[in-house]
């Protein structure tokens, strides 16, 4: 039976206070310490010696490739499948009587004004994903679709999408754009909706805890106070600190190749180590200086940098395409919006197995972290206002951002220079920036905003991680935020220690397979208790 928050935690005051919900937090973390100190120790356990100087495969860098490979190419359809039941609730939601009811009930009053309210949902569509991919994506994509499918022994060994375009750079620049935005576009946001919407459905209108258990209370009753509810929130801190951990690895290569691109420094695991290690340190002094107020001044700088960052290319790069390219590449989006969703039947087993199957559980791992931050900022608003905004909003600013930036690429590309194609997948953004007028101000820049979303993110997710591990307080002691903070950077290193970004997608993909099955029984709740809601309504 359920009378409060943390009502089952365990307390403790002294020196080092903590608010624990038992069986969450002691699981989470031994299993998050016994996985970190594993993979390290048999990361040197398995290492194989350098064979002419080429460096080898450590036994935990072949195990992590093998793991990623088995799950996307084996469950490619179940990910793709479970996408595109998302995208169809939050549109059916928008059109239908339901989205009318009020999240936080019928009187509710919004917490933010509308601009604001905006604004925090710019700053959760913005990450280091973007930059470590706004440029990479599309001109990966581009070049694939441009030579055209590759047969050996019957089989397609190409990464293009779909059937690519041979041949036809304008085919392939659109197929190339449509692509990366079905990656950043409805469908991502669509799996951050129905955590948020649940979220805030179960806890501003039932009262239930802010912890994904609560979203099971249809379906479960008050078996959520019990296993049943345990299992989902440990799987929820499983999947939000390897989402992390992934982002944070991508950051840490990028912004390491960006200081060795402009400064000359040392690009090896070392760097990177101290890297993760001193942006983790700013992120917990965030942390005990207060979370919220260290998470919102640096988002609004953030917010700053990246507006001059987007403007600057969009000036000085190649404007008038920019500009027409952002409405062109919409329209490719929406002419190859449903074949790029088809989960079965197709042949561009690359590009669906290795792109699209590990975004989708890239981004189910990291939904409960900014699920539960579209929820603390929503309240008072209608189901339809919120998905609208939710799932259109951040989608428009990343049809602008690949646009500019993947677009500036490409037409750097088709003008001769092949600097972009031809560099490392963390090197990408600097290249492009390089044939711009101030490019090194603009690479300073970059390198900046990756740092600072690599802090942003660690500190906002120690925040979000405690909270569903101190069974749904939002403030709890600050030493539990330093622990879980901490062990984000650890995680992320020890995954960088034992495969690099293989091992950060691997454990992406598999932490998110199983919060896919946790996400689609919130698509049965959600429409349980909008329906109870929707009674209230007609009722009243």
């Amino acid at each position: 039976m359920w009378d409060e928050i943390g009502q089952d935690n365990i307390q403790g005051e002294g020196r080092i206070p903590f608010d624990i919900h038992n069986p969450v937090f002691v699981i989470s973390a031994a299993a998050i310490v016994a996985f970190t100190l594993g993979t390290v120790i048999l990361q040197y356990l398995t290492a194989v010696p350098p064979v002419d100087g080429v460096a080898q495969p450590s036994g935990v860098e072949v195990f992590f490739t093998g793991m990623r490979g088995w799950l996307t190419s084996r469950l490619d359809w179940f990910f793709l499948t479970a996408g595109n039941i998302f995208v169809v609730l939050c549109l059916g939601l928008i059109l239908s009587p339901l989205g009318r009811v009020r999240l936080g009930g019928p009187d509710a009053k919004p917490d933010f004004s509308l601009t604001g309210w905006f604004a925090m949902l710019f700053a959760a569509g913005m990450g280091i994903g973007l930059m470590f991919y706004g440029v990479a994506e599309p001109m990966g994509h581009f070049q694939a679709a441009l030579s055209g499918p590759t047969l050996e022994n019957g089989i397609r060994t190409d990464w293009a999408p779909l059937n690519g375009a041979p041949g036809d750079e304008a085919g392939a620049r659109n197929l190339a754009m449509a692509a990366t935005i079905f990656h950043w576009g409805l469908h991502p946001w669509a799996i951050y909706a129905v955590v948020a919407l649940a979220l805030a459905l179960f806890s501003y209108n039932k009262g239930l805890p802010l912890t994904m258990r609560s979203v099971f209370y249809p379906i479960f009753g008050e078996g959520v106070w019990g296993w049943p509810g345990h299992i989902i929130d440990i799987l929820a801190v499983f999947a939000t600190i390897f989402g992390l951990a992934t982002s944070l690895g991508f950051g840490a290569e990028q912004a390491t190749a960006g200081l060795h691109y402009l400064f000359g420094i040392g690009d090896g695991t070392t760097t990177k180590i101290v890297l993760i290690l001193a942006i983790t340190a700013v992120a917990t002094f965030s942390v005990v200086a207060g979370v919220e107020k260290g998470v919102k001044l640096l988002s609004e700088a953030n917010m700053i940098l990246a507006a001059i960052l987007l403007l600057f290319v969009i000036l000085a790069g190649p404007t008038w395409e920019i500009i027409t390219g952002f409405f062109v590449n919409l329209g490719a989006y929406a002419r190859d919006l449903i074949p790029l969703s088809n989960p079965f039947g197709r042949t561009d087993d690359n590009f669906r197995q290795g792109w699209t199957a590990f975004y989708w559980a890239w981004w189910i791992s990291w939904s409960p972290f900014v699920g539960m931050f579209i929820a603390r900022v929503s309240r008072g608003r209608t189901v339809r206002e919120f998905l609208t905004a939710v799932l259109i909003v951040p989608s428009l600013i990343s049809v602008l951002w690949m646009t500019a930036l993947g677009g500036t690429a490409i037409s750097e590309y088709t003008a001769g220079f092949a600097g972009v194609a031809d560099a490392a997948l963390e090197l990408k953004l600097f290249e492009m920036l390089g044939q711009l007028p101030l490019h090194q101000i603009s690479s300073f820049i970059g390198i900046v905003l990756v740092i600072v979303f690599f802090v942003t993110s660690s500190d906002s997710g120690s925040l979000v991680i405690d909270t569903i591990s101190a069974g749904g307080k939002v403030h709890a002691p600050v030493p539990q935020r330093i622990f879980w903070c901490g062990f984000e950077g650890m995680v992320a290193i020890a995954l960088l220690l034992g495969g690099g970004l293989t091992a950060l997608q691997a454990m992406a993909v598999s932490t998110g397979l199983p919060f896919t099955f946790v996400l689609l029984g919130a698509v049965v709740a959600i429409i349980r208790g909008l329906m109870d809601e929707w009674r209230e309504v007609v009722a009243a």
